[in-house]
């Protein structure tokens, strides 16, 4: 039976790479609706054709873009949550870390949590919302037993989290909105500050913080 070389291997694995850095490189431009194929195929430096043979239609190659780029804030979070501290510290400094670097990329997370899109990218997008919430979860049931939170459905708390932080960005991540010209930061602690409340119930977590 046949079987490609290294090289070959090699080379198809760079090409769908390429493929991949295009399509998010026109999502973060202008969203999912704008990033047509031939633009990818284009700014890849490939045939439209190619990219059809990498990824069966539109939707399954930018499931991917999202999969991928969900996976790397994934990462950054869980990071965190392993770093060591009190467990209340690690929630908003997560918390703080993916809304600060959602703003930092506006367009792109926009479409990552909000922007309308097909089934397959939709349910990409439910697999991010999943794999976030499973990283809180750790750090809240560390901090119900460490008594900073209050003794709580922990997979149900952090899937609000999750939702609470990314629906607190949907606004003014939004192309059209002007928030987050004048008050980023403010914007950024108020979710954390909500969140912590939540999980704690009562005002203690701004002292947990070492914040008057």
């Amino acid at each position: 039976a046949y079987r490609r070389s290294q090289r070959v291997e090699k080379r198809l694995a760079d090409k769908r790479a390429r493929i991949l850095r295009a399509a998010r490189q026109l999502v973060a431009e202008g969203g999912f609706r704008e990033a047509q194929v031939a633009a990818v195929a284009a700014v890849a430096g490939v045939a439209t054709g190619t990219v059809y043979r990498y990824f069966p239609s539109k939707a399954d190659l930018f499931a991917e873009v999202l999969r991928q780029t969900s996976q790397r804030e994934v990462d950054v979070v869980s990071q965190i949550a392993s770093s060591g501290g009190s467990a209340s510290t690690r929630v908003a400094d997560g918390v703080r870390a993916f809304a600060t670097r959602a703003i930092r990329g506006r367009r792109l997370a926009y479409a990552l949590i909000a922007e309308p899109v097909d089934p397959e990218i939709d349910s990409a997008r439910l697999e991010y919302r999943h794999a976030l919430g499973q990283v809180f979860e750790g750090m809240i049931t560390e901090g119900v037993e460490a008594g900073e939170f209050v003794p709580q459905n922990v997979e149900a708390s952090a899937a609000c989290v999750v939702g609470a932080l990314i629906e607190g960005l949907v606004g003014p991540l939004s192309p059209r909105s002007k928030t987050l010209e004048h008050d980023r930061e403010h914007l950024v602690e108020a979710i954390v500050c909500f969140c912590l409340r939540a999980l704690s119930s009562d005002d203690d977590y701004e002292s947990r913080l070492g914040r008057s």
